[in-house]
């Protein structure tokens, strides 16, 4: 079976899983190592032909292990197919590895020079390239966790095949894994493979799809090497992608009797105002996103009557007021089927007292919640971890915190949420309860269950401010419409990234505005 391009595989898995898949293969199905090693090498070979028809030159690093089996597979089937092939060795490999061992004895046979690597001669040996030149990363795969952990000859090899690729815009393909990012938390430490392409193998691993590994990994592709799909199902993947048909069939249909009371109100909580900053554009957007997402009614509470005045100007649908205090904002809280709170709010004395009355309020507390930005950082707060209504883990809300607010909600750094963006995911769930999205690329959502989903559309042309606030307004406007906590989540998640993929074919990455995506998710929820 050919190999296919994974934009949207439906499952994810740890390395130790995928190498329980391969046990299973081998123990149900009889197919030995060395069989499963021979295919895996074929397919990264005809991956090459495919992406690269006119190559005529590799240069391939191997490891010890199976995954420089692989790469040795490659070896020999160019050179039976007459392309010249550089192969340069960072270790040997030994008898006690025995499906490697025989693909590198098989290199051997048809006459692949095997060179132990040397960074000067491989330098030395760019400046004779001709023609199309594809540098192959077979070094470790899924072998080392942590690229901190690899030996300096690797740290050197890595090194020196970044800049070739960099300096002769020679293509980097890498086998299963690129050397150096973590295959189940996608973390780099230290230096990892830039890689064009990955292949992948029987499961694909979920660090290649979130933090740096969605960036080193490049195109992803995947080959299940012919086994039979019933044994793969044997073990349950860690995590799933969001699949964007999927979720939109648990959208609630609308009626044609419906009214707008119906289809639900959203009250958006936010906008402080100090000294020297305005907060005002953010509830703007995230109630802009909430009455184009269908919700039936949308009302700002807001600081200051400027801001007011903005909100009606822009979106005269709206409903707006002006909140003085945090018992000023009770009465409007009656009023609202779903809340909002977070974009703008800041974190005065003005915001923290608004939260404190939405969390608090016996009516409110029932709501389902979207919880985001400065909110987020004030509900890490010890004045916030009990509150005298509904415990904060038994609340019907979804989170949505970038990195930095995890980082609050977890009392920890940036850096460790970031070293495992799965595991930060579902801490937050367990400690917070309802549903998490933690954004970024490869964003991870954490249900009410404890399981682990991520999405992966969205580009790096969301990298501007308010991308969160139409979020958080599109998560409100599916509670508002009858949609559980967690469909919402993957729901509003998907079709968010979704639209600023159909936008930037318009618009281009650079210069992607939040409110840009507002009429494609409205075309996405016609379909």
């Amino acid at each position: 079976m050919p190999f296919i391009e994974c934009s949207r595989p439906s499952s994810l898995y740890r390395a130790d899983q995928v190498a329980e898949l391969d046990q299973l293969v081998m123990q149900h199905q009889g197919i030995s190592a060395q069989v499963l090693m021979k295919r895996a090498g074929r397919q990264a070979f005809e991956c090459i032909l495919t992406q690269w028809p006119g190559v005529s030159m590799l240069h391939i690093f191997c490891g010890a292990g199976n995954n420089g089996g692989d790469g040795y597979i490659v070896a020999a089937l160019a050179k039976q197919r007459n392309i010249n092939v550089s192969l340069w060795s960072l270790a040997p490999i030994t008898a006690d590895k025995p499906a490697a061992f025989a693909a590198y004895q098989y290199a051997l046979d048809v006459g692949v020079e095997c060179k132990t690597f040397d960074e000067n001669a491989f330098i030395d040996s760019q400046l004779m390239q001709t023609g199309t030149t594809v540098i192959v990363d077979a070094l470790l795969g899924t072998g080392v966790r942590q690229a901190s952990a690899l030996p300096d000859a690797y740290v050197t090899a890595v090194r020196v095949m970044n800049d070739a690729k960099q300096r002769n815009q020679w293509p980097l393909m890498a086998l299963d894994v690129p050397t150096g990012v973590n295959p189940d938390t996608g973390e780099v430490t230290s230096v990892a493979i830039e890689a064009d392409v990955t292949i992948s193998f029987i499961g694909q691993k979920q660090g290649l799809f979130t933090s740096s590994g969605r960036e080193h990994s490049g195109r992803r592709l995947y080959s299940d090497l012919e086994v039979e799909h019933e044994w793969l199902h044997l073990v349950n993947p860690s995590v799933n992608i969001i699949e964007l048909e999927t979720s939109l069939e648990v959208l609630p249909e609308r009626r044609l009797n419906s009214h707008k009371n119906h289809c639900g109100h959203v009250l958006v909580v936010g906008g402080d105002q100090g000294v020297s900053y305005s907060y005002g554009g953010a509830p703007i957007m995230a109630a802009q996103m909430a009455l184009r997402a269908g919700a039936g009614l949308v009302s700002l509470a807001m600081r200051a009557k400027h801001y007011v005045s903005a909100a009606l100007a822009r979106q005269p649908e709206l409903m707006a007021a002006v909140i003085d205090n945090g018992q000023a904002l009770l009465p409007v809280l009656g009023r609202a089927s779903t809340i909002v709170i977070g974009p703008g709010l800041g974190r005065s004395a003005w915001s923290e007292q608004l939260l404190y009355q939405t969390l608090n309020d016996e009516n409110a507390a029932h709501k389902p919640m979207v919880i985001d930005a400065d909110a987020l950082h004030l509900l890490s707060q010890d004045q916030f971890a009990s509150l005298s209504s509904v415990p904060l883990k038994e609340r019907q809300w979804i989170l949505t915190p970038h990195p930095g607010e995890a980082a609050s909600l977890l009392n920890t750094s940036i850096e460790q949420v970031q070293s495992n963006r799965f595991e930060a995911a579902r801490a937050i769930g367990e400690k917070y309860g309802g549903a998490v999205i933690l954004k970024g690329a490869g964003t991870v959502v954490a249900t009410s269950t404890g399981a682990l989903w991520l999405c992966d559309a969205g580009n790096s042309g969301m990298a501007s401010g308010g991308m969160g606030d139409v979020l958080s307004g599109l998560l409100g406007a599916l509670l508002a419409q009858g949609m559980a906590v967690d469909d919402a989540a993957l729901l509003g998640t998907v079709m968010h990234s979704t639209a600023a993929d159909m936008a930037v074919e318009t618009t281009g990455r650079a210069g992607l505005l939040a409110t840009d995506l507002i009429p494609y998710v409205q075309q996405i929820m016609d379909v």
